[in-house]
């Protein structure tokens, strides 16, 4: 166990420990340890192992850092990192838009018919991922960030308002969005429509 978190009683919550880490700020590295994994995992799904590691770092860096604005109304601080981190990949928002369009291209052009064959069964095998791939880097970057939070990291509908510090109403309107979009790429039927559907036909 850290030294930080022999001094942190384990019943105290998140808001607790950050302000207590204000006056003993090595009592912050219980926030890290606490929820770390989770936003590790976060960054790792959006850019890759490699960055995330650094993506890591800066984000508990930035929250170390600002944790005197935090609200300590809130006993529970992963929100408030996942708006933290996602503000960091921000910078990062070209290089992945960029790759997920190549891993969602097929490179047939001059190919020879045995190897454009090979291409073909390889992109059939994974044409889902591919497909999810480009629908998600269609998405506008709000959009996007609102329906990985929820779809990747199961956050609810105010706790992803708390991360991006926008209104709950916003989060809805964006995460329709979103879902609309990419199931018109991935072509799959809106459950609403396909119900209004089966109703009327």
């Amino acid at each position: 166990m850290s030294p930080a978190g022999q001094r942190s009683s384990p019943g105290e919550d998140d808001a607790a420990v950050i302000g207590r880490s204000l006056a003993d700020p090595d009592l912050f590295a219980v926030i890290f340890d606490r929820h770390s994994p989770a936003i590790a995992r976060y960054l790792a799904r959006r850019l890759g192992a490699q960055i995330a590691d650094d993506l890591l770092a800066e984000t508990f860096l930035a929250a170390f850092r600002a944790r005197r604005q935090y609200d300590l109304a809130r006993p529970n601080a992963l929100p408030w990192l996942y708006g933290i981190a996602t503000n960091m990949l921000a910078r990062h928002r070209r290089e992945e838009a960029r790759e997920l369009r190549l891993l969602a291209a097929v490179p047939l052009e001059g190919a020879e018919e045995g190897h454009a064959e090979r291409v073909a069964a390889q992109v059939t095998a994974e044409a889902m991922n591919g497909l999810l791939r480009s629908a998600l880097a269609r998405l506008a970057d709000g959009d996007r960030d609102v329906l990985l939070l929820v779809a990747w990291e199961g956050l609810a509908y105010d706790e992803v308002a708390a991360a991006l510090e926008i209104p709950v109403g916003t989060v809805r309107s964006r995460l329709h969005r979103a879902r609309k979009k990419v199931r018109v790429v991935l072509d799959i039927p809106d459950p609403a429509t396909h119900e209004e559907i089966t109703r009327h036909g």
